[in-house]
């Protein structure tokens, strides 16, 4: 099975572990005791309550093996595959440090600090919710996917998402289709993006479209209010993207590694001097790639809390209160699967970015 194109983000945590190493000074570990047990709370409320932590430390016997054969040996629950994607996902931490090496040399003493993200169902449970559906016949449906609405379940996320509402419309026939825990997603986008995705509803059309998707011979177009005015207003952005050294929850721009990722931009008007209407198209689908390209270029989307953080000096209150990234997935083409006829839809954008442009118009 062809895995889903990662337009959007990863719906994924990264926690860090505050303790630092134990001393025989009574009033410093009281010290350390109150800073843990207040990481872990703060850990936990962020995660939703979805998540368990558990704490080993290497015995001096143990030092020099690699980290995730000491983790599977404290941990016999969990497979050492399984604790190998746990650090590598940045759910590892040590002296308040995030480690994602799994082949790590521990050394004796050394107290490590794991996250554990609740086990998600294997199969989501149909939930009626509202859907926008623009297209739909027997093969595939084409909806517009609101602002701040998860794909699929994922720890934090179990439940009240577009697979959850899309297998209580199709019903039975959607089930397992491309996998039963993602059911007829080809392709996602971020939880805080608005507009168009094309699911599949039979084997054959999600693997003709996730073919289409990996050999990215679909039209997407995203339209993105960002800070400033890019120049030139036509341009392509090509780089490499993979998860960022610094910031595990960030994805960037990257010299060695990363995936190969590119960007054509076009800046539809500028919304007075300090803000721009950019139509991007795709030619990749890269997770975040459009907000990291345009980040990596000095004009991050306004309200992107990820990328764009304390970028809005100078902006009117209505662009500064805006607290989702500004990008909505405008329009999409594709050959219908079976009849291999071209389809193309578009989508408005939505209420809450019409009236920034309108506050960026008039400031």
């Amino acid at each position: 099975m062809i895995d889903p194109v990662l337009d959007g983000e990863a719906e994924r945590d990264d926690t860090r572990d505050q303790q630092h190493p134990h001393d025989d000074d009574e009033d410093l570990e009281s010290a350390h005791a109150s800073v843990q047990f207040a990481w872990m709370e703060l850990c936990l409320e962020e995660l939703g309550g979805m998540t368990t932590l558990e704490q080993i430390t290497v015995a001096d016997a143990e030092a020099g093996e690699r980290l995730d054969r000491i983790l599977a040996a404290h941990l016999a629950t969990l497979s050492r595959s399984r604790l190998k994607k746990l650090i590598e996902t940045g759910q590892v931490s040590l002296d308040g440090e995030t480690i994602n090496d799994p082949s790590m040399r521990v050394k004796g003493g050394q107290s490590f600090v794991i996250a554990l993200p609740a086990p998600v169902a294997d199969r989501p449970e149909p939930q009626a919710m509202p859907l926008s559906i623009v297209y739909e016949d027997d093969q595939l449906l084409v909806l517009d996917k609101p602002a701040g609405l998860v794909v699929h379940p994922a720890p934090g996320n179990p439940d009240r998402t577009l697979v959850n509402a899309l297998l209580a419309h199709c019903g039975d026939s959607l089930a397992g289709i491309g996998g039963v825990k993602r059911p007829g997603i080809v392709h996602r986008i971020d939880k805080d993006t608005s507009g168009l995705m094309v699911v599949a509803k039979t084997d054959l059309a999600q693997q003709k479209l996730s073919a289409d998707f990996a050999a990215h011979s679909l039209t997407r177009s995203y339209l993105a209010v960002v800070r400033g005015v890019p120049s030139p207003r036509d341009g392509t952005i090509a780089t490499r993207i993979g998860r960022s050294r610094v910031n595990r929850k960030k994805m960037a721009v990257v010299t060695n590694g990363g995936k190969e990722a590119v960007t054509h931009y076009h800046v539809q008007r500028a919304l007075g001097l300090r803000a721009a209407l950019v139509e991007c198209r795709l030619a990749t689908g890269r997770t975040h790639q459009i907000r990291v390209h345009l980040t990596s270029i000095g004009h991050p989307l306004i309200g992107d809390q990820t990328y764009g953080r304390g970028r809005s000096a100078g902006l009117p209150e209505t662009a500064r209160a805006f607290t989702r990234q500004a990008l909505h997935a405008n329009l999409i083409g594709f050959n219908h699967p079976v009849s291999g006829v071209y389809l193309e839809f578009s989508s408005q954008l939505p209420a809450d970015m019409a009236e920034l442009i309108a506050a960026l118009e008039r400031a």
